[in-house]
């Protein structure tokens, strides 16, 4: 059973966007449970979990489209994935989740790697994009800047990148342009 709980917020860098995650961890795994509310120029709102073991490899994803769509991810925590149900042969190797409306996402490859500083590995991700639902993925990189503290954040694809900074629990307090924390 999961014992510690947290209750982080996020609001966006710009705008009225915010989100509020309650994020539980014990000896089971760790369960985000959080809704965002976006003011993009199409705005919406969302409600997600994710659940991932102990070591942080994800196990499931689900994401509601508040007064639309769901969809429903499960992985094995080695790269294989399926959705709705229906195996995902499209997202396997990707470990983590990455929805473009949270930066909670960050935390999970940060927490699973465990990157010592000028350390930097190549990952793949199931991104998530909303308000569409697509999924897709997303090859990226993080790199240690400062233990514990900054990590450069790369999409190979699309070549975006932000250094980002968290807290001692690896949760983002600062992406810049973007999402800061409450």
């Amino acid at each position: 059973m999961l014992e510690g709980s947290s209750i982080i917020r996020w609001q966006q860098w710009e705008g009225p966007g915010i989100e509020h995650l309650v994020l539980r961890q014990g000896a089971d795994g760790i369960l985000a449970d959080a809704v965002v509310i976006s003011a993009d120029t199409e705005p919406f709102a969302v409600h997600y979990r994710i659940a991932c073991g102990p070591d942080w490899r994800t196990r499931e994803v689900e994401v509601n489209l508040v007064g639309g769509a769901t969809v429903m991810l499960a992985a094995d925590g080695l790269g294989n994935w399926s959705r709705d149900g229906v195996p995902a042969a499209e997202l396997a190797g990707a470990l983590d989740p990455d929805l473009n409306v949270t930066p909670f996402t960050n935390t999970l490859p940060i927490r699973r790697l465990h990157l010592k500083r000028g350390e930097s590995v190549e990952i793949a991700a199931a991104f998530i994009e909303l308000p569409e639902l697509s999924i897709v993925k997303s090859p990226q990189r993080y790199t240690c800047l400062e233990e514990g503290r900054r990590y450069l954040y790369e999409s190979l694809v699309s070549g975006f990148r932000r250094e980002i900074e968290v807290d001692e629990q690896g949760l983002v307090t600062t992406y810049p342009d973007f999402w800061q924390r409450m």
